[in-house]
């Protein structure tokens, strides 16, 4: 029965649209619209690609990760409520979509698997959502990395995807922290903007679009509390991943 009500929840959150929360939305909206290079262009048979860390992850089952489109291949979060849309919406379009994201990943461990889980794939449009990792592992994981690395390491992914596959759609996500989590203090601030403040750069150079977690998140919490949307400020809810593929969907103008 739990499993029953939790799935049930699931597929009452994933069928709202935007206007669910409207006014989160429409408050993060003018700095959406302001950071996007340019609207997604999703031809006929695009693969989409979403990376990242356990966000994006969210469970996601290993053993089905070459078959696309699948349910349990997607896992759990925005990443399944974000290709659930575009599936539903562009059904005419035979749209591909993987998800391979990696629970712990910070950008060097996404560039050590680059080959095999972004450029085998030759992914039309590539969603990267990562940076809290090469935070939050510096204070409790033994990770020695600095914003430097982060930025250095994330531009070399970059340059590379971009000389492998020139045509591809960039869409980087800002790493972001639901305020007042449990596993968050105050010695976040501000040390963990500044790969915030990253991310924005590397879309602006690369000319990706720009989808802004950070300034969605703290819209919501002028809604509900911390619990709401992610309780320990790291991970999102259901509503704080279904408010997720929202923001994504609107930053790519679709």
């Amino acid at each position: 029965m739990p499993n029953r009500r939790k799935f049930i929840k699931s597929v009452a959150l994933t069928g709202v649209s935007a206007a669910l929360f409207p006014n989160i939305i429409q408050a993060a909206m003018p700095e959406v619209r302001e950071m996007t290079a340019s609207d997604l262009k999703l031809k006929n048979g695009a693969v989409i690609l979403l990376q990242g860390d356990s966000i994006t992850d969210a469970g996601r089952d290993r053993e089905k990760e070459d078959k696309v489109n699948d349910r349990d291949m997607l896992g759990r979060g925005y990443s399944l409520y974000t290709a659930s849309e575009l599936l539903a919406v562009h059904a005419d379009k035979n749209l591909q979509i993987y998800n391979r994201g990696i629970s712990g990943n910070k950008v060097y461990q996404l560039q050590e698997r680059w080959e095999k889980d972004c450029m085998d794939l030759k992914p039309d449009v590539l969603s990267i959502l990562i940076g809290v990792n090469d935070f939050w592992h510096t204070k409790s994981g033994g990770y020695a990395g600095t914003i430097e690395t982060y930025i250095n390491d994330y531009r070399k992914l970059l340059s590379d995807t971009k000389s492998q596959l020139p045509n591809i759609q960039l869409v980087i996500c800002e790493p972001f922290t639901i305020k007042g989590g449990k596993s968050l203090d105050n010695s976040w601030y501000p040390a963990f903007d500044a790969y915030r403040e990253a991310a924005q750069t590397l879309a602006r150079e690369f000319k990706a679009i720009f989808v802004p977690f950070q300034s969605v998140f703290d819209q919501a919490l002028k809604k509900a509390p911390v619990d709401y949307w992610g309780a320990d400020g790291v991970h999102p809810s259901i509503a704080g991943a279904v408010l997720m593929k929202n923001a994504w969907l609107k930053a790519v103008g679709l």
